[in-house]
């Protein structure tokens, strides 16, 4: 009696497992009809009320005159360009709105896209502020005099309508109530450069961690390390930023997508005279310029300052042989040291010069300056 009650039930969910899977295979194929016509839009998770995180201004106005490249580069221009002050802070949301969308254009070299804005900086940078803020972000860092603005880190949380999912995830989200892997966190920088005309550039920037699981002994714990840049995600929300400055959705997006590409970038990594790396571009002193700003923000390097006059950078860095057990007791801030990167022009383009400031010259140093700059070699 047993064995026939399992045979028909074996029988009655053999049957029964046919059904569903059918039923299953084409509600998973109409799924699939209809996200390929939807797109997710980008959703980060904060637990928390949003305040902005100011940078206390300075008693007199910083004189940003020397940062950025139009100083050396064009003349006659009116100091309210570069004026970063917060005098505006209180501008009417409605003049927030571009005139026309014409005020919009995109530049792109090699993986790199910018916009270029017909709009005051100080206007662009207030602007720039409200839509982080609005997507959720705290301002960690806010430097006006080398026109910098930076995000905290968020969660990237996609939550995906439950019509945008198969059926197969859509059941296993709700069963399980789980992520499929360890969380991605990301921040931004934005990076404005006064240009002629009464213009501005205006770069943006993704770094993303990905926690990681870490076993030491018996003992499993998760550890944070850099993530591989969504180069996708980065595009993306450059379009969500054209949309907020005034964009329409069809015009924007193909002017993300058909920006006209520039001339290619060349970087060869060669040794200088004193036995520090250096970098020849095969472009001219403003381009070099250009793609070193682009290169940090990509590396996530933090700019000290910087001074078109000289045409040097000051950055903030963590030798490779410095870390070690020093930093695991009192942390990599106690062992940043500042280098300067000095752009030159020569016969056949530019270069790029490690300086050690601190005059010590040692040989770690010269090592570090080979790795670090080959990092910047491979971004193009």
């Amino acid at each position: 009696m047993f064995i026939k009650l399992l045979l028909i039930f074996y029988i009655f969910s053999t049957i029964m497992g046919c059904s569903i899977s059918d039923s299953l295979t084409k509600q998973i194929e109409k799924s699939d009809q209809e996200n390929s016509t939807k797109s997710v839009s980008i959703n980060y998770y904060s637990d928390k009320t949003v305040k902005s995180l100011e940078i206390p201004p300075d008693l007199t106005k910083p004189n940003a005159q020397n940062s950025f490249r139009i100083s050396e580069f064009y003349s006659g221009i009116d100091e309210k360009v570069i004026d970063f002050s917060d005098s505006q802070s209180s501008i009417d949301k409605k003049t927030k709105v571009l005139a026309k969308f014409d005020d919009i254009e995109v530049s792109r070299s090699g993986k790199r896209r910018w916009l270029i804005i017909n709009k005051n900086s100080d206007l662009v940078w207030d602007i720039a502020k409200d839509f982080f803020k609005q997507k959720g972000f705290t301002i960690k860092k806010s430097n006006k005099k080398i026109g910098i603005l930076e995000t905290d880190f968020l969660e990237n949380y996609p939550e995906i309508p439950d019509q945008n999912l198969g059926m197969i995830r859509k059941y296993l989200q709700n069963a399980i109530r789980a992520r499929y892997s360890l969380p991605i966190i990301d921040k931004y920088r934005i990076r404005i450069e006064p240009v002629e005309d009464n213009k501005t550039e205006l770069h943006l920037s993704l770094f993303s961690m990905k926690e990681k699981l870490s076993n030491s002994g018996n003992i499993e714990s998760t550890i944070w390390e850099a993530h591989e840049k969504d180069e996708a995600l980065e595009t993306e929300m450059l379009y969500e930023l054209m949309l907020f400055f005034g964009g329409e959705q069809t015009v924007s997006r193909e002017r993300i997508v058909n920006a006209k590409q520039n001339k290619t970038v060349s970087v060869e990594v060669m040794k200088n005279f004193n036995g520090f790396a250096k970098l020849r571009f095969n472009s001219s002193v403003l381009d070099t310029w250009d793609s070193t700003s682009w290169a940090l923000d990509q590396l996530n390097i933090e700019i000290d300052d910087k001074d078109i006059k000289e045409r040097s950078f000051y950055v903030n860095l963590v030798k490779s042989a410095d870390v070690g057990i020093i930093s695991s007791i009192l942390g990599t801030d106690a062992l940043i040291k500042t280098f300067q990167l000095i752009v030159n022009e020569i016969d056949e383009g530019s270069e790029l010069i490690f300086n050690d400031i601190s005059g010590e010259n040692d040989q770690d140093t010269k090592e570090y300056s080979f790795e670090f700059l080959t990092k910047i070699q491979k971004l193009f």
